[in-house]
């Protein structure tokens, strides 16, 4: 349902609740890109790339203000999704080479 249709909170939650679960969905697939990324790179020190986090985060607040979101909203999340990405790829290069 479009947020401007709705005339409850029932109908907001199962918006919002929906919404997560899609966000979920790609969650997953991006940390599937992760361990493929740790399953190409041939050392361990590759995995963080401060140049590239700067870029992912640049992108994202770009992407949010363009969508009407503070870019400082974008920022701290992708912050916290990245660091979480990194940490995971870290823990997917260790496992891969066992």
């Amino acid at each position: 349902m479009n947020p401007a249709d709705c005339t409850t909170m029932a109908e907001v939650r199962a918006g919002v609740d929906a919404l997560d679960r899609e966000l979920v969905a790609l969650l997953v697939r991006r940390f599937a890109h992760m361990d493929a990324a740790a399953r190409i790179k041939t050392e361990r020190t590759a995995v963080r790339d401060e140049a590239r986090k700067a870029q992912v985060i640049g992108n994202a607040e770009a992407a949010a203000v363009a969508g009407g979101i503070p870019a400082g909203v974008a920022a701290a999340l992708w912050e916290t999704l990245v660091e979480a990405s990194i940490a995971y790829e870290l823990s997917a290069w260790d496992r891969a080479r066992r």
